[in-house]
């Protein structure tokens, strides 16, 4: 009885964590990814958030900053999922942004988890979960 006991606890834990798993991948947009304890897009590429996105729904992002900070985009179907939400930006693209702050990776970052804009400017923050 005693095996039949720890058996069916253990059984029980791998479930449980499989659902947990498996709500953290159906929770998060399909094209970012928790690498290293931040936030990436799907190449391994560190998301930034921008202190100067002060208003809801809205990224001050535009310009020369939009060519060095690149937005993370969301396709037309993307829906807003728990913390994350689709902002339309002032082009008319549409741009991720995870509790409330739009996302964005950096230009000069070369390869996956390169991490130089983290800081950059006194604004400029890895975006973590």
């Amino acid at each position: 009885m005693r095996i039949f006991t720890i058996a069916a606890l253990t059984c029980s834990l791998l479930t449980a964590s499989y659902s947990v798993g498996m709500a953290q991948m159906s929770s998060t947009p399909s094209n970012v990814k928790i690498s290293g304890g931040m936030l990436t897009d799907t190449k391994g590429m560190t998301l930034y958030t921008f202190d100067k996105d002060t208003l809801p729904g809205k990224s001050a992002c535009n310009g020369q900053c939009l060519v060095n900070w690149p937005a993370l985009s969301a396709a037309s179907s993307d829906m807003a999922m728990g913390d994350w939400t689709v902002i339309t930006r002032d082009d008319g693209a549409r741009q991720w942004a995870y509790k409330g702050k739009p996302l964005y990776t950096f230009a000069h970052d070369a390869k996956a988890g390169d991490i130089t804009g983290d800081g950059k400017g006194g604004v400029w923050h890895m975006a973590m979960p």
